[in-house]
């Protein structure tokens, strides 16, 4: 089925059984620099579930430029661990391979035990909000030397490959940029001096680990970062890269601090094969593409096509790491979605927290978390099929109980559907895809269009009883607020209804901001368009991009508190804003609604009372939990478990991790 993905590779002296990838990827589940058993059970999944290629990291060449989160390799006392994983990793097929790390000025003070970070200029770093020190020449040599002692502890350790990161912003990025390189020696100036540093490592590694033992670098495509290297620069870079002994090239997108968004589910899929197919023109050893490859399908094209010899598959192995074993034996609709939410990973470490998955309740729980079938199997019946209630159904069913799933809509999901109505968020309907294809996979009664009161839980006598019964829209105390013209968010995601002219959003919490965008879009060009009038120089550019944001409602998001989007992650929220402003959505913080008559909005901001004329009012202000079945229950002896927004309104991730324990906990 996937004639491509499955055909084995090699890298330098060393046979790859497919072309699938897991990447070098913060965890952080140490904040010691060791590995311990969470690391172990997390990297050995990843390799039993069919990857190729299994790579650890970051791991620090030293404590200066990788800090006390960051695994280190630094010293022979971290030998012993590492080829302990090592065995895990190839005990199951794959090959294992270490990503050694540098973050140079990206070293933040407070992670290195407040010294100075160095980096190759002293020069303020936006990242990590400090002033590195100069490196000298000395420094230069030290870090250098640092590289290849880890190279060859990794060579002893067990690993089958060493990578060099020289991407996202790190150390020797900020050698090749004249961003960040201002130096006036051998090391800076020029573009042949500022790709010094980077080469002689190369050659210094290649003579320390040996010419058959595979060396790799994973870089930036593109650093999309104004003023420093392109994708006109990157393949000289890689060609060069080449020439000194790598022996294949990771590809991946820009810096960290890039406002071109690298990681979410803004990012189309796929979107960053070009870069790779970029630099797979000019150089002659295997390129690995990056970045949002999510099915078999992107993945096979991507090797088909020629973009690249390799895919990465980064969050997709966390969210699923039997996403190669699914997809060979031809199941690729049983593969657990990655909708690159960034939630539980991206999220996670820039808050400097363990990762884990919304979509995936065992990822860095993997034993503590693990399925086994159950003794004694019960009758088990579900009431609700939003995601909460969906996961306990098919993790009950895998442990070994008789599973029936109750829903009173005609379909699954629950607010699944409403959560993927705006733009750029229909990636989330995979989770609606998924659970339809294991309820089917593992022949779980489904009853729709069901309303489960205490008479039908009588009449069916279930031995345990999981309530998924969700939450409802509530409404603020404003006068006029009970107008039936006035909407709520579920109803305008769910229905699209006709909206035009000034449309006011009341609350704005990551609902009212994903409605905004979602009426905001209302009459703006669709991609096909664009494309076509693109294509044919049919407009100026500029009006084109005018025409992509200017649609037929003009949208203002009235908001209590100072600081809309509050509930939003910090690796999302910045992408809402920015995409918010391009649509010309006006934001008016510590707003105070008062009253909603006439199409006039009354509201007081700063003490001041103020009016807006609008013609649709949508309210965006919170839930409130469902309790019918939950209270009506307790009058039963059936033992039951309450789950997800029934409980307390929350997010889809705990949704989803609330069904999986609780299935375990019947």
């Amino acid at each position: 089925m996937y004639p491509y993905l499955f055909t084995p590779i090699h890298i330098n002296q060393v046979e790859i059984k497919n072309r699938i990838a897991y990447p070098a990827l913060g965890l952080l589940y140490s904040y010691d620099r060791k590995l311990n058993d969470r690391y172990y059970h997390f990297f050995e999944e990843r390799a039993k579930g069919g990857a190729g290629i299994v790579t650890v990291g970051p791991v620090g060449v030293d404590f200066i430029g990788s800090g006390f989160i960051v695994l280190g390799i630094d010293t022979d006392d971290a030998i012993p661990g590492f080829q302990k994983l090592t065995h895990l990793i190839k005990s199951h097929g794959a090959k294992a391979w270490i990503q050694l790390f540098h973050a140079g000025a990206y070293s933040h003070p407070l992670l290195i035990n407040n010294q100075q970070p160095i980096a190759p200029s002293e020069q303020f770093c936006r990242y990590s909000k400090t002033t590195p020190k100069a490196m000298t020449i000395e420094d230069i040599h030290q870090v250098q030397h640092a590289f290849c002692d880890a190279a060859k502890r990794a060579q002893e350790s067990g690993f089958d490959g060493v990578e060099i990161i020289a991407s996202a912003g790190y150390l020797i990025t900020q050698f090749l940029s004249p961003l960040t390189n201002h130096r006036e020696d051998e090391y800076g100036g020029s573009f042949e001096n500022r790709l010094r540093f980077p080469l002689e490592l190369i050659s210094k590694m290649r003579q320390c680990v040996g010419s058959d033992y595979p060396l790799t670098i994973r870089m930036a495509g593109n650093d999309f970062v104004s003023g420093s290297n392109t994708d006109m620069e990157t393949p000289k870079i890689a060609a060069a890269y080449a020439n000194a002994g790598i022996d294949a090239i990771n590809v991946t997108g820009g810096w960290h601090e890039s406002k071109i968004p690298q990681l979410p589910m803004e990012l189309p899929r796929t979107a960053y094969a070009y870069l790779s197919l970029n630099i797979k023109r000019h150089v002659k050893v295997p390129v690995m593409a990056s970045n949002r490859i999510s099915s078999p399908e992107d993945a096979e094209k991507i090797i088909r096509d020629g973009y690249a010899d390799m895919v990465n598959l980064g969050r997709v192995l966390i969210a699923d790491p039997y996403w190669p074993k699914k997809a060979s034996m031809e199941h690729p609709e049983l593969i657990r979605p990655c909708v690159a939410c960034s939630q539980g990973c991206s999220d996670q470490v820039f808050s400097g927290k363990p990762v884990f998955c919304i979509a995936n309740p065992q990822a860095g729980f993997e034993t503590e978390r693990k399925l086994s079938v159950t003794q004694t199997p019960k009758k088990v019946m579900v009431v609700g099929a939003g995601p909460a209630g969906l996961e306990a159904a098919i993790t009950a069913s895998q442990i070994g109980h008789q599973v029936s799933l109750y829903e009173k809509q005609s379909d699954i999901g629950g607010q699944v559907w409403l959560a993927g109505a705006p733009p750029g968020k229909q990636e989330l309907w995979q989770f609606i895809r998924y659970y339809r294809a294991m309820l089917h996979e593992l022949k779980i009664e489904l009853h729709l269009n069901t309303l489960v009161d205490v008479e039908c839980i009588q009449r069916l006598q279930p031995e345990h009883i999981i309530i998924a019964e969700g939450a409802s829209p509530v409404s603020p105390p404003i006068q006029g607020i009970t107008h039936p013209s006035i909407l709520s968010a579920w109803h305008v995601l769910k229905n699209n209804p006709l909206l035009h002219g000034n449309v006011a959003i009341i609350g704005g919490g990551s609902v009212g901001l994903e409605t905004a965008l979602f009426v905001a879009a209302k009459g703006t060009l669709s991609p096909e368009s664009l494309y076509f009038l693109f294509s044919y120089d049919a407009e100026p550019h500029d009006r084109l991009q005018e025409l992509m944001f200017r649609g037929s409602c003009r949208v203002t998001v009235f908001e209590l508190t100072p600081k809309a989007g509050k509930d939003i992650g910090r690796s999302t929220r910045w992408i809402i804003m920015q995409k918010l402003a391009r649509y010309g959505v006006e934001i008016i913080t510590q707003a105070k609604v008062t009253t909603i008559q006439a199409g006039v909005i009354s509201y007081e901001t700063d003490g001041q009372p103020l009016t807006k004329t609008v013609d649709h009012v949508i309210l965006a202000s919170g839930v409130s939990s469902v309790k019918t079945i939950t209270n009506a229950i307790q009058q039963l002896n059936i033992p039951y478990t309450c789950i997800g927004d029934c409980v307390q309104p929350s997010n889809i991730g705990k949704a989803i991790h609330d069904g999986y324990m609780a299935a375990m906990n019947i």
